[in-house]
């Protein structure tokens, strides 16, 4: 009997595949990396969060301002308007009658005299007119003597002498009218000033109303100015006024109020006021643009700021205050402390502080919109703002 082969049957171990164990360490190996790089990237945002979170507890740098100690000053009070000059006495000199010019008697911006002959027109033909009624009029004088005599001797009526009487008024009437036409022919100055520039020739012909110059006078010379009407009650005739024009820079003239409007003008509420300046180089010309400061009362003491240090806010005007305060680490270090004041008047860059301030307090005068209360500041005034009480343009 032959024996069969007999082939080993495969255990249920032997029928998993092997290269599945295999895998397993690769995959644990790139699990035990994503772990280690998770794990480095968390602790550097840790050690960034930490970083943030202590710089936030250390105190911020001091805020760069400029300040200045408050000061008392003594203000002259005054009260301040432009205006403008105006002559004295002023015309555009013009004639009644037309007629031919003959000679014009001025230079343009001559000084002349009241009663100064100008211009002469032609008057030859109202000359010998007025000579004929002279004569008319001698005539009619002659006849009312012969008339009169003969009215002592009882030759004529008295009806007759009357009427001769009235002839001869009538006939001086004619001579009076015609010697008026004559010197309106005859061009004068109404009164003693500068006359200006004229466009007047000799054989020209002027129509009644043209103009022939402009005739100024302008020593003294007006300066008129608005004031607002709560401010009519501090000027009174008789106060000094200081004036000054652009076009003469570095020069200021003295004057006084010599009128005040009887009005208020009702669409400025303003009310005009009229200053007397004396002008004896008549270097003020009439049209000029004037500063006029017109003195109001004795001098006053004032703490001032510059302007700058104030921030107006609807709920009231503040500045802050620099001051002296301990750090936890007992250093002295200057804070910033705000500090509601009253205001007043103003002068140039700088305003007076009725309440709020004391003198000597070191305020600050630029960078206080980067401050609020408690704020560590540093001090530098290499460049502060202007604090002058007469400012000048800063260009020339």
């Amino acid at each position: 009997m032959s024996s069969a082969t007999t082939t080993p049957s495969p255990t249920s171990g032997d029928l998993e595949p092997r290269p599945k164990k295999k895998l397993i360490k690769p995959m644990l190996a790139m699990v035990g990396l994503v772990l280690v790089l998770v794990a480095a990237i968390g602790g550097t945002k840790v050690a960034q969060i930490s970083k943030v979170i202590a710089q936030s507890k250390q105190a911020p740098p001091p805020v760069v301002v400029s300040a200045l100690k408050a000061t008392v000053a003594e203000w002259q009070p005054e009260i301040t308007a432009v205006g403008s000059t105006k002559s004295f006495r002023g015309v555009d000199v013009t004639t009644e009658v037309g007629g031919i010019v003959r000679t014009v008697a001025f230079k343009p911006g001559q000084e002349v005299q009241a009663g100064a002959l100008l211009v002469q027109l032609n008057a030859d033909s109202d000359i010998a007119n007025l000579q004929a009624l002279e004569a008319t009029a001698g005539l009619a004088e002659t006849v009312l003597k012969r008339d009169r005599a003969q009215l002592a001797a009882n030759a004529i009526a008295q009806a007759q002498v009357d009427s001769d009487e009235a002839d001869l008024k009538a006939k001086r009437a004619q001579v009076a009218q015609q010697a008026s036409l004559v010197a309106k022919k005859s061009i004068r100055a109404p009164f003693a000033g500068r006359i200006g520039i004229t466009s007047v020739n000799p054989g020209q012909y002027l129509n009644p109303g043209d103009k022939v110059a402009s005739l100024q006078t302008v020593d003294p010379i007006y300066v008129d100015f608005n004031v607002p009407q709560d401010q009519i009650a501090a000027i009174s005739l008789g106060q000094p006024v200081d004036v000054t024009t652009d076009a003469l820079r570095g020069k200021s003239f003295t004057g006084k109020v010599t009128a005040i409007d009887s009005k208020v003008d009702p669409t400025t509420r303003n009310v005009t006021v009229e200053a007397t300046v004396a002008n004896p180089k008549k270097e003020l010309l009439p049209g000029m643009f004037a500063h006029a400061a017109v003195v109001s009362g004795a001098p006053q003491r004032h703490l001032t700021l510059p302007q700058t240090a104030v921030t107006y806010n609807p709920y009231g005007a503040t500045v802050f205050l620099a001051v002296t305060k301990k750090d936890p680490a007992g250093q002295d270090v200057l804070t910033a402390q705000q500090s509601f004041v009253k205001t007043g008047p103003t002068r140039g860059d700088q305003v007076a502080i009725l309440s709020g301030v004391k003198e000597g307090d070191l305020v600050v005068t630029s960078g206080q919109l980067k401050l609020k209360n408690g704020s560590a500041v540093k001090v530098d005034n290499r460049v502060a703002p202007a604090n002058a009480a007469a400012p000048t343009p800063q260009e020339q």
